[in-house]
């Protein structure tokens, strides 16, 4: 008993401290997105359905994946000039709604064509949420929370995304692919139903007091280009996690499907537990913006040197290890940057430019990576990771040298 209670006053209560001060709409704004996240428990097995329900070849399946990443590219921009013409508020239940239907919908598409032309109507209407809940997460944080609301949606996203294969994968086994599909759709419009309740768009009124006159474009930004440019390089290299990565691990390493989930689940736990305490202790030390994402860049890079060195299962725990810290940092602080930046003009138009830098990196990151190792082996691939988190690396530094000499 008096374990447990150390444990409780000298950790337990340091931790909860972190989760302190946040708006209550910031919270209801993370159960929404948790339910959303969790209900597209479709997407880790999509490759799976398109293949072995469908009967697609893998270059079949190559291309419904390029459609699935431009349809996130247009959602997330059309969803931004949404933003600032009709309010977040809106853009998001329209989009929850919407995209439920859309889920539901998808299993009866069987023809190549339709389902190309499906999957990317279904993502333009789904990724309009990103650029909105980011514009109303900005509304209803506090100026000197922004970065752990940031912080708490994406410990949402990643509870949702580790209980949506979970809870996917038994509804596969227990029922069928239809069965994923009306789940999904339910669950996302289920996450519009919430939003009505619980979130009212006045209430952002009184929190959002940042309004420019003279809005600037965000595509006259020639800092925040830059930015995006480091984001784009570095969404390439992380998304070899979700993709090349579990690959190397079972041919190049002898792994099962097992051990590689276990891996995958230590990211999510290593963010559940240290996400938020380390976001809190980063912003009370005088550290940058751009320093940190310059950091949390280079230990995603590094971890890639830890894969070239030895199939060793240590180095392999080591370079997750890494790759998770380096994610921990660099997605808060990065989005924290846009909000801020986004002061200067539509912030729908500059959260959209955001979220499009990744949905960039999703269309390239995958194919590219596949291609490397298909033509180069996995060794070099790695090699080429490390060293293109250089050329990111360099974009961070130049853009505060940059807003250092503007300031």
């Amino acid at each position: 008993m008096k374990i447990f209670n150390f444990f409780y006053h000298n950790i337990g209560q340091a931790y909860l401290n972190t989760f302190r001060g946040l708006s209550k709409e910031v919270w209801w704004l993370a159960l929404i997105t948790l339910i959303n996240r969790a209900g597209t428990m479709v997407i880790p097995f999509l490759s799976l359905y398109l293949t072995s329900d469908l009967n697609f070849s893998l270059d079949d399946v190559a291309w419904i994946m390029s459609a699935f990443g431009l349809g996130s590219l247009v959602g997330s921009w059309f969803g931004g000039q949404l933003t600032d013409k009709i309010g977040y508020y809106k853009v998001m239940f329209i989009s929850l709604v919407l995209s439920g239907i859309l889920f539901i919908g998808m299993q009866y598409l069987e023809t190549f064509n339709a389902i190309c032309i499906g999957f990317f109507i279904l993502m333009a209407v789904a990724d309009m949420f990103r650029p909105a809940m980011f514009v109303a997460l900005n509304a209803y944080s506090k100026p000197e929370n922004k970065t752990r609301s940031v912080t708490l949606i994406r410990l949402a996203i990643n509870l949702g995304f580790s209980a949506g294969p979970a809870i996917g994968g038994l509804i596969i086994t227990t029922m069928d692919y239809s069965s994923l599909f009306w789940i999904d759709g339910i669950s996302c419009m289920i996450a519009g139903i919430v939003l009505l309740k619980v979130l009212h768009p006045k209430k952002s009124k009184t929190l959002d007091a940042e309004i420019n006159p003279n809005p600037e474009s965000a595509y006259t930004d020639k800092s925040f280009i830059i930015f995006l440019l480091a984001m784009v390089i570095f969404g390439v290299i992380f998304l070899q996690f979700i993709s090349t990565i579990p690959y190397f691990y079972k041919e190049d390493v002898g792994l099962s499907e097992f051990e590689i989930g276990l891996l995958m689940a230590m990211n999510g736990l290593l963010i559940f537990i240290f996400e938020m305490p380390l976001i809190k202790w980063l912003e009370n030390k005088n550290y940058t913006k751009i320093g940190l994402m310059a950091f949390g860049l280079v230990l995603t890079s590094i971890s890639f040197l830890f894969l070239i060195a030895n199939p060793w299962l240590g180095f392999i725990i080591i370079s997750m290890i890494l790759l998770t810290f380096g994610e921990m940092i660099v997605f808060p602080f990065s989005n924290s940057f846009a909000l801020d930046r986004a002061k200067r003009g539509l912030k729908g138009e500059y959260m959209a430019l955001y979220s499009i830098a990744f949905s960039i990196s999703h269309i390239f990151a995958h194919n590219l990576g596949f291609h490397l190792i298909d033509a180069y082996g996995f060794h070099m691939t790695w090699t080429i990771m490390a060293v293109s988190g250089l050329l990111g690396l360099g974009l961070l530094v130049y853009l505060k040298g940059q807003m250092n000499s503007k300031n």
